[in-house]
């Protein structure tokens, strides 16, 4: 067994304010840390993979398919592969959670 902490993982500022860190990458999945700052947003994107999250602090507005939805602490979102999304932190505090990719996401729009 491995046990790590986001504290433990190197982040990369993938845009203005929204970090997120590689915690655990697998055969099956991947697991991610987020963090929006306040005012941050991830712009529109999509990718081929699964993705389950879910927001331990502060409340993650997300735009998909025309919809937006207030994702707060506690709450946890499903996305399906292919589908264009976007989210923003709105509120005044940090915005914490854990993306879980399937199968494992290789390379984000951020590495380019």
């Amino acid at each position: 067994m491995q046990v790590v902490s986001p504290a433990d993982v190197e982040s990369v500022e993938a845009e203005d304010g929204v970090y997120p860190a590689q915690l655990f990458s697998g055969e099956e999945m991947n697991v991610q840390h987020f963090r929006f700052d306040p005012g941050a947003s991830a712009s529109e994107h999509s990718h081929p993979n699964e993705q389950v999250g879910f927001v331990h602090t502060g409340t993650l507005t997300m735009h998909v398919e025309g919809e937006t939805y207030e994702v707060e602490a506690g709450d946890c979102l499903l996305i399906p592969g292919g589908i264009p999304h976007a989210a923003e932190n709105r509120g005044d505090e940090p915005v914490e959670g854990i993306d879980v990719f399937s199968p494992p996401r290789e390379g984000t729009p951020w590495d380019e």
